[in-house]
Formats: C-alpha cells, sequence, structure tokens
C-alpha cells in the first residue's frame, strides 16, 4: 500500500511539474510576443511618419516585400484614367480611425509617366447599400485625365478567407483587396504594360468634395500579450497551489494511517 501511495504521489508531482513548466513557458512566449509586436508597431509608426519617398521604379517592383516595404509613404504624379473602378466593401478601419460603419473603398487605376499603372485606394465612400451608382458619382470627379501628384501608403494584396464571399462583378464589388483581380477582371492595364504588385492608400489629396474620403493611416495592432502572460502565470500559481493542498492533505491522511497503525 505504501508503494502504490509514493508511485501516486510521485506521478501527481510529475504531472503538477509538467503543467507548471507549461504555463510558465507560455507566459514567457507571450511576454516575448509582445516584446516583438511594441518592437513592429514602433518600427510601422516610424514608417507611416517619415516623409515620403519616391515610388520605387517598374524595374525595383519584383523585389518589394510586405516585409520591407508595407506601409512604405511615396509620393508620384500619375493620371487617373476612365476606366471602371472598383468597391471594395468595409465595414471600418483598423488602420484609419476616422472611418467608421459601413461603406466601401474606392479602388481605382492610375498610369504613371512611364505608361504602368499604379492602382490607387483612393478613399472611403459611406455607402450602407454598396450603391455603385453613389461611388460612381464620388469617383468621376477625379478623373481629369491631368496628372496629379499623390501622397500616400504602399500595400500589398490581401488574400480571400474561406469564408469571403466572392466579388460581384455586375456591380464591381470587392470584398477583399485584391487589386490585381481588379484589374485582372476590369481591363485596367494600359497596353499591356506592367500593373504594380503593390496599391496605394491614398493619403492626399482631399478631394473639394471630402469625398472619396483619403487620408493619414496609424498602426493599431491588437496588444493583449500582458494580459495572456498573466494569465499564464496565475495558472501556473493556482497549479502549485492545489498541488501543495492536496500534498498538505495527503501527508494528514498519512500521519492519522500510522497513528491507527501505532495505537492498534
Amino acid at each position: 500500500m505504501t508503494y502504490e501511495l509514493r508511485k501516486r504521489d510521485t506521478s501527481f508531482g510529475v504531472f503538477t511539474l509538467v503543467m507548471v513548466a507549461l504555463f510558465i513557458g507560455l507566459g514567457i512566449w507571450q511576454l516575448q510576443r509582445r516584446a516583438e509586436k511594441h518592437a513592429l508597431i514602433a518600427h510601422l509608426t516610424g514608417r507611416l511618419a517619415a516623409a515620403p519617398g519616391s515610388l520605387p521604379s517598374p524595374s525595383q517592383w519584383s523585389a518589394l516585400t510586405p516585409a520591407t516595404d508595407e506601409f512604405r509613404r511615396v509620393s508620384f504624379a500619375a493620371t487617373y484614367r476612365s476606366r471602371p473602378d472598383a468597391m471594395v466593401y468595409s465595414s471600418g478601419s483598423a488602420v484609419r480611425d476616422d472611418i467608421s460603419g459601413p461603406g466601401t473603398w474606392a479602388f481605382m487605376p492610375a498610369v504613371l509617366p512611364s505608361g504602368e499603372t499604379v492602382v490607387v485606394n483612393a478613399g472611403f465612400v459611406q455607402n450602407t447599400m454598396q450603391d455603385r451608382a453613389q461611388q460612381d458619382r464620388a469617383v468621376s470627379r477625379l478623373i481629369t485625365n491631368e496628372p496629379v501628384t499623390l501622397t500616400g501608403y504602399i500595400r500589398f494584396p490581401e488574400t480571400a478567407g474561406a469564408l469571403t464571399p466572392s466579388e460581384d462583378l455586375a456591380k464591381r464589388l470587392w470584398f477583399t483587396r485584391d487589386h490585381l483581380a481588379m484589374a485582372r477582371a476590369l481591363g485596367w492595364g494600359e497596353g499591356g504594360r506592367p500593373i504594380a504588385p503593390f496599391y496605394i492608400d491614398l493619403e492626399q489629396p482631399v478631394p473639394a468634395s471630402g469625398i472619396p474620403k483619403p487620408g493619414p493611416l496609424e498602426v493599431h495592432l491588437k496588444d493583449d500579450h500582458m494580459q495572456y502572460a498573466i494569465t499564464w502565470f496565475a495558472l501556473a500559481a493556482v497549479v502549485v497551489i492545489a498541488f501543495g493542498v492536496w500534498w498538505r492533505a495527503q501527508r494528514r491522511a498519512s500521519s492519522s494511517r500510522q497513528q491507527r497503525g501505532a495505537s492498534g
């Protein structure tokens, strides 16, 4: 019987040790992720606040990556062409505090002086019903066939998730920011010239009407890692306390058995 009790005590002690090590490890991992997230926020904030540079030349486009170039601020001259624009549904924005409620982003092609096309997200249109005519009216004011200086941020296309609705070509409505899919569907290329693998989130100029509504971006990454770390460390403490209570109860029970045996 004593052997069985010791075996059980040892097994429970090993299990407790493993669980404590696991919870502490998860807590430390969350703290590491928090440090990495804060470094990323600082990096992106600095990138968004930097003075705009030149748009990378078409010869450099293939070397651009989200890791090194996402949110790079640029300024360049381009001409909006009279092409069908695209709507991208939005219920808000993680990088624009001034955007709330349902609406659409106005995506449209702009042609560089060298002939290549850069897709521009010209801004937000308050558009509860995803009304095609409502966005057409807003976008038509931008098409002057004259060069305009655009300042904005390099962004890369999104990938649709398993539950993302398919695009509605009749309304030229997308549910993910895949500007290359829009370009293929709507014929945005100029004479077979390349289309940039990135698009531009427009910061300025702001149209006189304010619609579409471009604007500066801000970093708002979710940062719950400290909360999670505290939770894991607290669970480790609970396991230790539970083991201590159990161990004390076992010692008392063992002492009682020994006393009964001695008195018998």
